[in-house]
């Protein structure tokens, strides 16, 4: 390589870290992290390592400064082990208080404010103040158990005080969660000894804990540096009539339990930014490794008022710390299509780790945050994992561009079917028209096109279809009308009989006379749900002219929009699936007439339901509503006409309440269906 080059690339460099030394020194205004700093540091360091003799004087490399059980048994947590929802800045936080401060109706919370660990949750079961029981997370309705490991750990109490200064006595049975990590010290003499050893070097404090607590040998255990810190009490009996979560950890802290390092209460949003400038600052002095903060409604009253969601408290949620980031090369990027058609690309990297994970693909979403990002292949770019958890490119280093490298344009035809690629006005994802043709939607069409509100055929569910893709004994729906040809085939499958065979072919064969309707809704057009698919029926009459519609004539029936007309034209516009429409109308199948519209007081009404009913199901309520001319919506809007609540109900009935639409409970929409019996 000439040399004027390789000064070049040393002299960009340079400059480069000039000027981030400039913000981060001077106007204290940093704008990249740290591991992005390091690795330009490194790429420059490991130029003058090649080439030393035209090394820079002005260069910054050249300043001073700067016993064992068989298996794991499963347990069942009494009280699941939820996780935390996520915020990742301040207008994110603001709008988690709002929302606690809108439920808790003008009460004015108090926040307790923790470190976010990285390590392993686990919950502790303690039995008269004996520990009998430790058991992991696993997926927050039951876990492992681990306790031949956690009593191990030295600093987890195996017995608690005979009693404590609160209450005299110490509880029957308490349930105590927290975290199992290894210190930072720990962990560094951990992997040195591994080192010296030979043995396996841990990328991170977290994987070793986590790979520490799932060995069957508890001498495994005994010999690492863990260490549990308890944030909650689960169960506790007889009560243990705390009134916060703040006096909780410092009752904790009475019975011999250790809490992290750090943790403060405070009375608004505004500490709760100040705690977490507060931990980003002294995060690298901390004994431990952490990803942000937690924060807590500290009051258990106002916990118990606000409750939860499905998979988390409302009253509670993690600060993350920005992502961790490192640089590399995108070599190439492909693109991906998705089981419902979507085309995603992937940037193909150089394999980089970040935060102890090595990376090596990345989605880039969609052509859109291609365009955003101006990215190309031979570029530079930082990857972050976003959460720690999901790699993202977020910046792209034009300066280091090669001028060899490649724009990125979208597909004009699917890289698996060779299908149309489309991607409508206003909208970023682009999609192959291939549906009923396409490999790589194969099994989500045939799926859907033998469920229950389509085709219904009934025995074929969801693994057999998988076993009859994969055995490459269908290719697409048509071929399902000439299993019959197949039989030696098909009896080898696991669990196909002779008698499965024979009702599977029945039910092929019972399926051909079906509505027109349920045909149309069957061929999975995106946007043509159920409802949608009967107003196409009724409207155009036969098959034929359904798919020989043209957009004007789409957009006159009810329901359809510009978007939905013009994927039901993409999708006839690709010739494979015209094509196998033509081969199932071959193979026998044949419409029969819909039944005659009857008394339809709801006719053009836009309903919604929404939660669980009891005395019918979801599906059998929408059947009701639209046998009376309703259209069952899954969304509500400002143009829904009523709203059928069930348990549970959640966003759907707080929008419903705000834009004032009528509401019944489930009697009421009972009685409602009774009015209208004829």
């Amino acid at each position: 390589m000439p040399s004027h080059s390789i000064i070049d690339q040393m002299q960009t460099l340079i400059n480069v870290l000039r000027q981030h030394n400039h913000a981060y020194y001077v106007l204290d205004q940093p704008v990249i992290s740290d591991s992005e700093y390091d690795h330009l540091f490194q790429r420059l360091k490991a130029l003058e390592e090649q080439y030393p003799e035209f090394i820079q004087t002005h260069s910054p490399t050249q300043q001073v400064g700067g016993q064992a059980i068989a298996k794991f048994q499963t347990i069942h947590h009494q009280v699941p082990m939820l996780s935390l929802g996520n915020v990742f800045n301040f207008q994110e936080l603001c709008a988690f208080d709002q929302r606690i401060r809108e439920r808790l109706f003008g009460q004015s919370p108090a926040y307790d404010v923790e470190l976010k660990l990285d390590g392993l949750a686990i919950a502790l079961h303690y039995q008269d103040g004996q520990l009998v029981q430790g058991v992991t997370r696993g997926d927050g309705q039951q876990g492992e158990d681990i306790t031949h490991n956690v009593v191990t750990i030295r600093n987890v109490p195996l017995a608690l005080p005979l009693s404590d200064p609160q209450h005299q006595r110490f509880p029957h049975r308490l349930e105590v969660r927290g975290e199992v990590v290894i210190p930072k010290l720990g962990f560094e003499k951990l992997n040195r000894e591994a080192s010296l050893y030979g043995e396996k070097i841990f990328a991170n404090p977290r994987n070793a804990a986590a790979g520490s607590l799932r060995q069957l040998d508890p001498q495994i255990a005994a010999k690492r540096p863990l260490a549990f810190y308890a944030y909650s009490i689960a169960q506790c009996e007889p009560p243990h009539n705390l009134k916060s979560q703040h006096d909780a950890l410092q009752w904790l802290k009475q019975l011999g339990f250790d809490i992290a390092e750090r943790q403060w209460l405070v009375h608004d949003i505004e500490g709760v930014q100040t705690c977490y400038q507060h931990v980003l600052q002294e995060r690298d002095h901390l004994q431990v490794e952490i990803d942000g903060i937690v924060v807590k409604v500290n009051d258990f009253n106002q916990q118990t008022q606000l409750g939860f969601l499905s998979r988390e408290p409302r009253w509670a949620t993690a600060y993350k710390f920005p992502a961790q980031a490192a640089l590399t090369t995108i070599n190439n990027i492909e693109w991906q299509v998705g089981r419902t058609g979507t085309l995603t690309p992937v940037a193909r990297l150089t394999p980089v780790k970040v935060g102890g994970v090595t990376v090596s693909n990345v989605t880039l979403h969609n052509i859109s945050e291609i365009q955003r990002l101006d990215v190309r292949v031979g570029d530079t770019v930082s990857v972050y994992r976003t959460g720690d958890v999901i790699p993202k490119v977020e910046k792209v280093w034009h300066e280091f561009r090669p001028d060899n490298a490649l724009s990125v344009l979208l597909p004009r035809h699917c890289p698996i079917c060779a299908s149309p690629v489309v991607i409508l006005e206003g909208e970023a994802i682009a999609r192959c028209t291939g549906g009923l043709y396409c490999a790589a939607q194969r099994i989500e069409t045939i799926r859907h096109f033998v469920s229950r509100k389509a085709m219904d055929i009934d025995g074929l569910g969801d693994k057999w279809v998988e076993a009859l893709v994969h055995q490459g004994i269908i290719h697409t729906v048509a071929d399902l009308y000439h299993l019959n040809n197949h039989r030696e085939q098909l009896l080898k499958l696991d669990k196909m009989g002779q008698k499965s065979l024979h009702n599977l072919l029945e039910a092929i064969e019972q399926s051909k006379e079906v509505t027109l309707s349920r045909f149309i809704y069957a061929l999975g057009i995106r946007g043509v749900g159920e409802t949608t698919a009967s107003m196409l029926a009724q409207h155009f009459g036969t098959l034929e002219q359904f798919m020989q519609a043209e957009l004007a004539e789409l957009k006159k029936v009810p329901d359809i929009g510009d978007n939905t007309a013009q994927w039901i034209i993409d999708f006839f516009n690709a010739s494979h699936n015209t094509d196998i429409v033509h081969q199932l109308i071959e193979s026998g199948i044949s419409f029969k007439a819909s039944a005659p519209l009857s008394y339809q007081p709801l006719n053009g009404q836009s309903w919604v339901i929404t939660g669980t009913l009891h005395t019918l199901t979801r599906d059998e309520a929408a059947q009701q509503l639209q046998a009376l001319g309703a259209r069952v919506s899954g969304s509500v809007s400002a143009k829904t006409k009523a709203v059928v609540v069930g348990e549970k109900a959640g966003s759907k009935l707080d929008k419903a309440q705000k834009l004032g639409i009528t509401l019944y409970n489930e009697a009421q929409f009972i009685e409602l269906l009774d009015r209208f019996k004829v």
